[in-house]
Order: structure tokens, then C-alpha cells, then sequence
């Protein structure tokens, strides 16, 4: 079977967790520090937090930049539901907005058509490892004074238009999921070039505590272990190897199967980092058949936008046709950085047979 996605985990993060082990320091200690700090310096990103999960790193950035309950917070339908629920998790009402067809990521001229004097902030995910256009919604955040936030979950090491991930948003939030680019089993990173807000972020993940005992602000856990941290500082030290594998492979998958489905589309200057290699088909079903004769492993992200959700449903459901046609069309391949030529082979091989059945 060719597993759509697995962790790469090699000798050194063996060997980082146990060095970790015996030295007694279990929990937002020296590696957490240091992953943080590292993490920073390798996107230039200014100031970094480490924290337990991705989840966590959304609802600590929304609390950061005063997101309260009543806001509105506007999001795209077409990601996972973490986007979400992290926005209703601290009392707001996510607003679902639609997408670009070709990028995937959300629609700029339909945010714009949803500001209204309750929202409060602005997500922009960066789906499948290629970057939102960050240029147009930052403007568009700054012209009517609201908050913007990156959700790069699937993103490290993304870029768009010569700049990065969480160049332009106040903050940026990562997930180290054990399926993303890079893991620390569980774990996420907040990010941003503004001290004081990455600042409340660190109070708000420990209980707001920056003195022990001394409770600065309402807060929580969402701690990083330093069992993670040693595994992300390994696993950050390769991130950039490892990208570069999934865009050969992407390139390669592009050669063979332009013409019989939609591949992915890259936008100018546009650097994208293949957390997932997303094609869409109205024949998807015939390509998950083959793929299923063939023992190759597949995703649909997402079967179920979160507009047509249970949990987000409250009264009239949007109209967001190009978020519920890709819902309809879209199928993610395996694109591991560990995959060899037979199994890439073997994967072109069963979506064109099913392509062309």
C-alpha cells in the first residue's frame, strides 16, 4: 500500500527524545527555547511560541489580537474545521467566505463583500502548502482596521510574492500534526514580528503566568513538551530537503497527468510547499476506484465544507458554489518526500486508467 502521508522520523529525533528523557526537563524547557527561537530565524519571522497543538495556536492568536465573544470572524468554508472551531472556541461567529478556484484559498473580493462592523478579524489558510494572497488581504485588513491572522497549518515554508508566511498577518499559526510537513507528533508555533502580541501569546498558553504564581491574564495550557520540541528542531533541519522533494514529485505528477484532471494551479511568484498534491476531476470516483486496485493511498480535503457543517449551521446556509464544487471534484495523492519512483509510477498510473475509464 502507498500510504498517502506518514512521519518521517529518522536516528536524530531518536535520538533528541532521548536526550530529553534523561535530562529531567520534560515541559517548556531549553528545547522548547530553542525550537522556538530557531523556528523564527528559519522564516524570518521575527518572534516565535511554541504551543500543544495547532488548535491551541489558533485560539491563543485570535485571543492575542482581542477577538471577543460577539466578533465575527471571517474564514474560508473550504478548510479543516479547526479554522472554525477555534474562532467559536473563544465565543465568536465564524463567517464563511468562498474561495479561488484555482488556488484553493480564500476569495478576497468575497471578504471584502462580508466586513461589516461586528468582524473583528480575518483568517486566511494557506491550503494544501500554497500561500493565500496575503498582498491583497492585508490591504484590505488595514482599510477597514481588522485583524489578520495566517493559518499555515499546512504551509511551512511556503512563499508568495518574495515573502513568507506571517510577513503580513499580525500573527501566523502552524501545526506539527504528525501527517504535516514537519511534526513534533503534536505540537503547533504561533508567529509574528510583534513582540508584545507574541508576548500575551506565551502568557495566554501558561495559565497567564510569565512570574510563577503570578497570574498576569485568563489563560491555559497549551504548553509545548520538550519531548516535541527536540523532535521539531531535527525535523526543521530537513523541512527544506523535504520541500524540495514534494515539488519534483509534484512536477513530475503535473507532466503526466496535465490533460486528463486538473492539476494543481501555482500562482506567479508563488512558492508551494505540496503539503498536499490536490487534483480535481468529475470523475473522481473512477480515480479512487483504480487508486484502490492499485493499493495507493488517497484524502479528500474536504468532502464536507464547514458551511455544511451540523456544528456551523445557524439559519440560512451561504451560497459558496466554488467552495461546494471543489468539495464535489477534489482528491489528494500521495506526495511523501520518502516515495520512490515505482510507487510515484504506480500512482500516475492508476489515476490515468481512471481517468480514462
Amino acid at each position: 500500500m502507498i500510504h498517502l502521508a506518514s512521519p518521517s522520523i529518522g536516528d536524530e529525533e531518536i535520538a533528541a527524545v532521548v536526550a530529553v528523557l534523561q535530562s529531567g526537563m520534560l515541559a517548556q524547557g531549553p528545547e522548547v527555547a530553542a525550537f522556538e527561537e530557531e523556528f523564527a530565524a528559519a522564516f524570518a519571522t521575527g518572534h516565535a511560541a511554541a504551543v500543544s497543538n495547532g488548535t491551541m495556536a489558533l485560539v491563543v492568536a485570535l485571543q492575542a489580537t482581542g477577538v471577543k465573544p460577539g466578533d465575527e470572524v471571517i474564514v474560508p468554508s473550504f478548510t479543516f474545521a479547526a479554522t472554525a472551531n477555534a474562532v467559536a472556541l473563544v465565543g465568536a461567529t465564524p463567517v464563511f467566505a468562498d474561495i479561488d478556484p484555482a488556488t484553493f484559498c480564500i476569495d478576497t473580493r468575497h471578504v471584502a463583500a462580508l466586513i461589516n462592523g461586528r468582524t473583528r478579524a480575518i483568517i486566511a489558510v494557506h491550503l494544501y502548502g500554497h500561500m493565500a494572497p496575503m498582498h491583497q488581504l492585508a490591504e484590505l485588513a488595514e482599510d477597514h482596521n481588522r485583524a489578520l491572522l495566517e493559518d499555515a497549518a499546512q504551509a511551512h515554508g511556503a512563499m508568495r510574492d518574495g515573502l513568507g508566511v506571517g510577513a503580513l498577518g499580525d500573527l501566523a499559526t502552524y501545526s506539527f500534526y504528525p501527517t504535516k510537513n514537519m511534526t513534533t507528533g503534536e505540537g503547533g508555533m504561533v508567529t509574528g514580528r510583534d513582540a508584545e502580541l507574541i508576548g500575551k501569546v506565551k502568557l495566554l498558553r501558561n495559565h497567564g503566568m510569565e512570574q510563577r504564581y503570578h497570574h498576569d491574564l485568563i489563560g491555559t495550557n497549551a504548553r509545548m513538551t520538550d519531548i516535541g520540541a527536540a523532535i521539531g528542531r531535527a525535523q526543521l533541519r530537513k523541512l527544506s530537503g523535504w520541500n524540495d522533494r514534494r515539488r519534483e514529485i509534484a512536477a513530475i505528477y503535473d507532466t503526466h497527468l496535465s490533460g486528463m484532471v486538473t492539476t494543481p494551479s501555482v500562482a506567479t511568484a508563488t512558492i508551494h510547499v505540496y503539503h498536499q498534491y490536490t487534483i480535481r476531476s468529475e470523475r473522481r470516483d473512477d480515480i479512487i476506484a483504480r487508486c484502490r486496485d492499485h493499493g495507493v493511498g488517497y484524502g479528500i480535503y474536504y468532502p464536507i465544507p464547514c458551511h455544511r457543517q451540523k456544528a456551523f449551521r445557524n439559519g440560512v446556509v451561504p451560497d459558496l458554489p466554488e467552495t461546494d464544487r471543489a468539495a464535489d471534484e477534489v482528491l489528494s495523492l500521495p506526495i511523501r518526500p520518502d516515495m520512490t519512483e515505482s510507487e510515484i509510477e504506480r500512482v500516475i498510473d492508476a489515476v490515468t486508467k481512471g481517468a480514462k475509464s
